[in-house]
């Protein structure tokens, strides 16, 4: 073969394998990154820099992605520990946690199994803080208890580069005898609920009736005093027409009074006849006389 024909071939092929080298260098320097991820680039076995979402660029055939970490929120199977409260119970804790990767630079390198060393720390906590509570704070502070659980494992995760979004306790457990102690000590609590409302009952029925009593004995004694009153006036009235007026008036108005006894009694039902005194006789006649007089 020629040697003018051998140079244009080799020619040709330098340039194909610098295409090739120029391609694969580009592909090897750009890096897309999708958003839910996050993309660690070492060079030479050491942390270069850490890739967000979109398009990156990186030193081809020095650098190269070494972790691909995904962003997302993730959550640890549910777990369950027992713990022993201030006032000795035993209990069964479930618990679950959220959590994401904000850092990936410090979950690669400083912590080998997230999800393991997470539970782990997530056991040793509750158990601290259970162990520090009674059984009834537990059941009714279990809001408070998941909050002292969560900011106590945020701040060990975050040497991790780990943010723990949500921790959950899903249910505390008793054991058998411990469940029929406290269902027997809440029907006793139930039945001295009941006796002290039914004490209470009681005790504002004997107020009322009292009150009732007390009020109508005001009212009694309010009528009996107005009736005094009014007697009073009454008498206060006829001393007056008597000083005035001399004796007969005084017998003008028992004559008159006779005079109206006798008028009521007329007035009864089944009083077809009506026997008169003498004397009352003689109080129509007198009380004529009066009458006429005082005309």
């Amino acid at each position: 073969m020629p040697a003018s024909f051998l140079e244009p071939l080799s020619q040709n092929i330098a340039l194909i394998v610098l295409a090739v080298v120029i391609f694969f260098a580009v592909t090897s320097a750009v890096r897309i990154v999708p958003q839910s991820e996050k993309y660690v680039v070492e060079r030479f076995g050491r942390l270069r820099s850490v890739l967000g979402p979109g398009i990156n660029f990186i030193m081809p055939f020095l650098d190269r992605v070494a972790h691909r970490i995904s962003v997302l929120e993730r959550q640890l199977p549910t777990a369950s520990q027992d713990a022993i409260t201030a006032d000795n119970v035993l209990v069964q804790v479930e618990t679950s946690v959220f959590y994401r990767i904000i850092e990936p630079e410090k979950t690669v390198y400083r912590i080998r199994d997230v999800d393991a060393a997470i539970a782990t720390t997530v056991a040793g906590i509750v158990r601290s803080e259970i162990g520090a509570m009674e059984l009834d704070q537990v059941q009714s502070n279990r809001a408070q208890l998941i909050e002292r659980i969560r900011d106590a494992l945020a701040n060990i995760v975050d040497d991790w580069g780990i943010e723990v979004t949500r921790a959950e306790i899903l249910d505390v457990n008793l054991d058998q005898a411990t469940r029929a102690a406290m269902l027997q000590q809440l029907n006793a609590e139930r039945a001295r609920r009941a006796q002290v409302t039914e004490a209470e009952g009681k005790r504002r029925a004997v107020e009322l009736a009292a009150d009732g009593d007390l009020y109508a004995a005001e009212q009694q004694a309010k009528a009996k005093r107005l009736l005094a009153d009014a007697e009073a006036y009454a008498t206060s009235a006829i001393a007056t027409a008597i000083r005035e007026g001399g004796i007969e008036a005084a017998q003008y108005q028992v004559a008159m009074r006779q005079v109206e006894v006798l008028n009521d009694v007329g007035k009864g039902q089944g009083k077809q006849m009506i026997v008169l005194p003498a004397s009352a006789v003689e109080a129509f006649g007198d009380a004529f006389k009066l009458f006429r007089g005082a005309k």
